[in-house]
């Protein structure tokens, strides 16, 4: 039998990788209250399942302004934050998951 059907066909696997939580827009606008929306809050309403690290994306709009604290936001989401008077406060470091 030839070498190359003996030797095991196997793909690469990055063991940094992080993988993210991710959470759009129009999921937060849900969570009502003044309170500044954590990764934490976010689990506690079943927005993520592991407060681990979370990554904000642009889906919808807020209709208000609120204070939105992530691993990680989309240059959409950012934006459309500021645009309704909010604040994105990026959390440092985090215990990303990596597989």
């Amino acid at each position: 039998m030839p070498l190359y059907r003996r030797v095991p066909k196997r793909g690469f696997t990055n063991i940094f990788r992080k993988e993210y939580e991710i959470v759009g827009l129009d999921k937060l606008e849900a969570i009502s209250g003044d309170l500044p929306i954590t990764p934490e809050l976010m689990k506690e309403h079943g927005l993520v399942k592991k407060p681990g690290a979370v990554k904000i994306l642009g889906n919808g709009d807020l209709a208000r302004a609120v204070t939105v604290h992530a691993h990680k936001f989309s240059k959409s989401a950012l934006e459309k934050i500021e645009k309704s008077g909010g604040k994105a406060v990026t959390v440092p470091g985090g215990k990303a998951v990596t597989v």
